[in-house]
């Protein structure tokens, strides 16, 4: 098996894993939750930090494994395939990249469509995305975040 499929397929048992723990409603979309919840999957380097660059490489190659017949572009039949190894694209599925409603996603509309959950989580706009920042987005409209009562009184959140 390659290791993209095995990413794809170990990215999709966590998205999962995650989804259920932190499906506590609140003002976030399912599909900002399912890309936030992905977001650690995204980071190649594994220093925690997420940027743009990796989520576009991290979306172009998903998109080249996908696109079987070469054309440049994926077919819904293609699309699926993507949906099958990662739940996140059920959610932001093909009518979500099919920007121009042609019936194909090709490859400028999947790598360079805006991530709405990465921009919202984004807080300071540098193109990366700390641990802190996704937990914070994850837990953004919650009635309790996750970390609540965690730190001790007058710790001033510091770590």
């Amino acid at each position: 098996m390659s290791r993209l499929a095995i990413t794809l397929r170990l990215s999709a048992l966590w998205v999962a894993a995650s989804l259920a723990a932190c499906a506590s409603g609140g003002s976030r979309t399912v599909t900002d939750r399912m890309f936030l919840t992905a977001a650690a999957s995204w980071d190649a380097n594994r220093d925690d930090v997420t940027t743009c660059d990796e989520w576009k490489a991290y979306a172009g190659s998903i998109f080249d494994a996908a696109d079987r017949s070469k054309a440049g572009s994926l077919s819904p039949e293609e699309f699926k395939t993507l949906e099958a190894n990662d739940r996140m694209f059920s959610v932001a599925d093909f009518k979500y990249f099919d920007s121009n409603g042609n019936g194909r996603v090709d490859r400028a509309e999947f790598v360079d469509k805006p991530n709405p959950a990465f921009q919202l989580a984004d807080t300071d706009k540098d193109c990366r995305l700390t641990t802190m920042e996704t937990t914070a987005a994850r837990n953004m409209g919650t009635t309790k975040p996750a970390w609540s009562g965690a730190l001790p009184q007058g710790s001033g959140g510091s770590y």
